[in-house]
Formats: C-alpha cells, structure tokens, sequence
C-alpha cells in the first residue's frame, strides 16, 4: 500500500512540475487565409518614408493555407496577369517563399531566384512583407490586409 501511494504521489509531482517547467509558448497571428495588398511603403534602411497607394484598377491577392502559398495580380495596362505558386512557412518575425511555378514571366525569374525572405510584421488583420538589401536594412513593403 506504501509502494501504490508513494508512487501515485511521484507521479502527481512530476505531473505538476511539468506544469510548471513547460512555459506556454508566446503565440502570433496565422498568416493562412487570403489577403489583398493595400499599399507599398519606401524605407530609408529603417524608417518608413513614402507610402505608395495601388494604382486605379491594380489587384494582388495572396493566398496562404497549409503551407502553401498561391498570388496573383492584375494589372489594368497589363494584358496578361502574373500568378506564381509554391510554399511558405513563417516565424515570428519572417516569411520565406519559395516559388515553385508561375506564369511565363516568373518562369523566367525563377531562372535566378525562387526564395524569398522578407521581415515578417503580422498582426491578426493585416501584414507587412518587408524586403531587406544585402546589410539587412529595410528597403520597401508590400502592405496586406485580410479579406477572408
């Protein structure tokens, strides 16, 4: 009887401190649904300095679910519109894309580059993918705002 209550007793104390040794992990907002780009900004390596509406008629949506990621845009001067598809995945402050196919023009970049990292800003409704040059300063952002 000693051994069954000793050992019940073990088993609730590393139970507890499990609680307590397992610190719930910080959460951030999910980047998977669909988005819609608001705006551009122009950074001077840290600093916002221009904010660049879409121009009339111009539309990108970007789709992200289950680690993939599918955009398209259109462009109203533009006779054909631009889509790519691939893979995603995102930590606290970053997002990388890796484009696996597209239409014929970003077949044709793909040719130099298929990943790209940005400075991931993520809040619940919208975000920020902001592309940094090779010292790591901010250079411009593509803004998104949740349409689903």
């Amino acid at each position: 009887m000693k051994k069954i209550l000793g050992l019940i007793f073990l088993m609730l104390f590393l139970v507890s401190a499990t609680k307590w040794a397992s610190p719930k992990p910080e959460s951030f907002h999910s980047i998977e649904g669909t988005w819609e780009l608001e705006s551009f900004y122009s950074f001077d390596g840290q600093d916002i300095t221009d904010t660049i509406p879409k121009a009339d008629g111009y539309r990108q949506v970007k789709m992200y679910s289950r680690g993939k990621i599918m955009w398209t845009r259109y462009v109203p001067d533009e006779p054909n519109g631009r889509f790519g598809y691939g893979s995603y995945r995102i930590t606290e402050n970053e997002l990388i894309e890796t484009i696996e196919y597209g239409d014929d023009g970003m077949m044709k970049a793909l040719d130099t580059m298929r990943n790209f990292t940005f400075e991931l800003i993520l809040k619940e409704d919208t975000f920020s993918q902001i592309t940094l040059d090779e010292e790591g300063n901010r250079t411009s952002s593509e803004n998104y705002k949740r349409i689903d």
